[in-house]
């Protein structure tokens, strides 16, 4: 019993660090080079032995608060979609992936790029599932155009990764509704998705 306890402490633990990291960021607009790892244990009422114990480097404590908010957006597609229409559950899961943005633009610029790379290689299919399942449900309904699939919405949102901090407040929510926008499905839509399509656009 103590050792399942003390298994349970561990867990609380690092859940604990984990969220306490990610509110550090928070505050910084995403600056993860700036994390202060006594600030993160103190924030989290943790010991900073108990914190590298957990997470021996900065690198490692930003890759799993990566993961975090990767699994947290990505589970959030069910109930989204259980909430609201195809295309509003869309629109809400890309608002909520600003501040998933935010968060990897930081861990990109803080740790080696050979460990981002084998980070995002593994895990990056999960967002690949997760947008494609709230486009084909677009789809199906009749609210998203059908020539639009993960990898198109994924470049846009690489736009992104090109705002300046200064700017990510007023600029992040702006570029998501310009995606939306595109996505749409709705009769101004037909000459875009000919155009895409080598076809000739009529001028009638």
């Amino acid at each position: 019993m103590a050792s399942r306890e003390r298994r349970s402490d561990a867990v609380a633990n690092r859940d604990r660090i984990v969220e306490a990291a990610r509110a550090e960021l928070g505050t910084s607009n995403g600056a993860a080079a700036d994390l202060k790892l006594h600030r993160v244990a103190k924030s989290a009422g943790v010991a900073q032995g108990t914190l590298y114990r957990h997470f021996p480097t900065r690198e490692h404590l930003l890759a799993e608060v990566y993961r975090h908010e990767l699994t947290q957006l990505v589970d959030a597609v069910t109930p989204l979609l259980a909430e609201h229409p195809p295309l509003r559950a869309l629109t809400c899961w890309l608002q909520r992936l600003v501040e998933y943005a935010r968060v990897k633009r930081g861990v990109v610029a803080a740790i080696e790029a050979s460990a981002w790379s084998d980070l995002y290689s593994d895990q990056h299919h999960r967002l690949d599932e997760a947008l494609g399942m709230l486009l084909d449900r677009g789809k199906a309904a009749g609210q998203v155009r059908e020539d639009v699939d993960a990898a198109d919405v994924i470049l846009l949102l690489g736009a992104l990764s090109r705002i300046p901090a200064s700017e990510w407040d007023t600029r992040a929510h702006t570029i998501v509704a310009v995606i939306v926008d595109g996505v749409t499905l709705s009769s101004p839509d037909a000459p875009r998705q000919a155009a895409r399509h080598g076809r000739p656009v009529s001028s009638e």
